[in-house]
This record gives structure tokens, sequence and C-alpha cells, in this order.
């Protein structure tokens, strides 16, 4: 089993509800230090709140694009994280176009996907893309992971939370298997709420959670580890 210092360091302390306030913001940026998560994962709007509470620590920044629903347009996702890289983004999760995805527009998506990449890439930021699986078959799933590859992004993702389901180890199973091969990372996300939920997905193959329970799932990790 994961230390719990190596679990922590997997995790994405995350906290995208429309009603979060500033307080808030700045209590997950308190708990993300003092439990050496991977980053903090926010809304747009409070990426310069969450960079300033932030700043001289290991904690990452990370933000959404095209949140939740990926149906806005590519130039608007490009313009959304060139200004939030602005800001103090260090990670960037977008959400494909899932319409197009599902219609078998693989160019379309292979550039929506590219033109948030391409402005990652130019400032060295991770790109993470998510690819809503709970909405996909199979070989949808696998052809948004072969647009993820072509388009040049860092990590391919479960799900943004906000959809009809969550990650599944099965999903990142083949995930895995998808982009491994490339060097791709796989973020598991959506209805993380357990140390077993954490830990079966990290088994199928994920090297990144997004988990708004991560308080919780460390806790249970360290009485376990006693």
């Amino acid at each position: 089993m994961l230390a719990p210092a190596q679990l922590a360091g997997l995790i994405d302390h995350t906290l995208l509800k429309p009603e979060a306030t500033a307080e808030d913001i700045r209590r997950l940026c308190r708990e993300a230090r003092a439990q050496a998560f991977c980053s903090v994962c926010i809304n747009p709007v409070w990426v310069p709140l969450a960079a300033a509470e932030l700043r001289g620590a290991p904690v990452k920044v990370c933000t959404v694009i095209g949140f939740p629903l990926g149906a806005t347009l590519a130039a608007a996702k490009a313009d959304e994280t060139a200004r939030v890289i602005a800001l103090g983004a260090q990670e960037a999760d977008m959400v494909l176009n899932i319409g197009a995805l599902k219609g078998g527009q693989r160019d379309t998506v292979r550039d929506d996907i590219a033109a948030v990449t391409a402005a990652c890439r130019a400032h060295h930021l991770v790109s993470k893309v998510i690819l809503e699986t709970c909405l996909l078959t199979r070989e949808e799933k696998i052809l948004a992971c072969q647009l993820c590859i072509e388009a040049g992004a860092d990590f391919v993702k479960t799900s943004t939370g906000f959809s009809t389901g969550g990650a599944t180890a099965d999903d990142i199973r083949l995930m895995s298997a998808q982009v491994k091969a490339a060097g791709l990372g796989v973020k598991a996300s959506g209805g993380i709420r357990t140390l077993a939920d954490a830990l079966a997905l990290v088994a199928a193959g994920a090297t990144r959670l997004g988990a708004s329970a991560g308080i919780k799932i460390l806790a249970e990790a360290r009485a376990a580890a006693t």
C-alpha cells in the first residue's frame, strides 16, 4: 500500500463548486499546504487568490478550462488558458468537445485539444484532458485517448464530477493501456471518496487523483499505516 505521503503527492485537492467563496479557497490552500497535496484544483476565477496563497509552496495551482461541458469554442478555450497562465496557473484540466467526439469529428476534437495544449507547452504547463468517460462508449474512449496523444496532452482524465458518473477502475485500465506507451499520465476524478477508492484506481493505473475528499482519504491512510 502507498505510504500516506506518497498518496498525498498524487492528489489534486479539488473545489469546483459554483458556490465556493474566497474563504473556501483560502481554506483549500491551507489544507493543501498542510497535507502536501500535489495541487489545488479550482475554477479559473480563483487562480489569482490561490496563486497568492500558495506562493513559495510546492503545491501547484491547477484550474479547469471549458468546464464542465466542454462545449465552448476552441479559440475561447485557448484564450482562457492563456489568461489563467498569466494569473498564475501551473496546470490546466480542459474538457474536450464531447459532442464532436461522439459525432466522429476527429479533426475538430484534435484541434480543440491542441488549442489548449499548445498554450500550455509554450509556458511549460501540464495539460490534462477530461474525457467525461461516463458519456462515452469504449470505442469513443479509445479514440479520445488517441487524439489526446496526437494533440500533445500530458494527461488523460476521466471526469468532471458534474455529469452522470465518475472514475472507474475499468476506465482507468482502458485509458492507461492506450496512453502509457506514449508517456501520458492518467488522472482519475469524480466520486473518489475513500482510501479504498483511491487505492483501487492507483492499482488500475491512475497516476493522479482528483478528489474533494483528500483530507478524509489521507486520514484513513494514516490510520491504516499505524
